[in-house]
């Protein structure tokens, strides 16, 4: 029962956040989710818990997924594509890792994707926000 509030209070703040956050947030948000969520199948396949692994590494590659499927191809031209590119190679080790029952594969993923989020945590609020203006102009037409 103490695990049920835990986690509805946690489904509440997440809620919270989300809503008062800008997109460069919500892209950091995923990225940590889905970098929780390796680390939890981290844990449960060191448990052999493989039912919870599943859910854990099926979550994670959701949230990657997304990731490259919410990249704007036409802007960014090479990076965008490299981008994409190591996206998918993330969902693919993140699958070896699930069929393999292999942590290191998944540590691989962790690093892989907790140096985008730092790259993306590092960018100046001034180029967030020139960002998001040519966004609006974008959508304005």
């Amino acid at each position: 029962m103490y695990g049920n509030k835990v986690k509805h209070y946690q489904k509440e703040a997440l809620k919270t956040r989300l809503a008062s956050a800008d997109p460069h947030q919500i892209i950091q948000m995923l990225m940590e989710g889905a970098i929780d969520s390796m680390k939890v199948a981290k844990i449960t396949i060191e448990q052999k818990d493989y039912e919870n692994k599943s859910k854990a590494l099926s979550k994670a590659t959701s949230i990657i997924d997304s990731l490259r499927l919410s990249l704007d191809t036409s802007v960014g031209g090479e990076m965008t594509d490299n981008l994409a590119a190591l996206y998918g190679y993330m969902s693919r080790r993140l699958m070896d890792a699930s069929v393999q029952n292999n942590t290191s594969i998944v540590d691989e993923v962790i690093d892989l994707l907790s140096t985008i989020k730092s790259a993306w945590d590092q960018i100046p609020e001034s180029a967030k926000h020139d960002a998001y203006q040519q966004m609006e102009q974008k959508a304005a037409v």
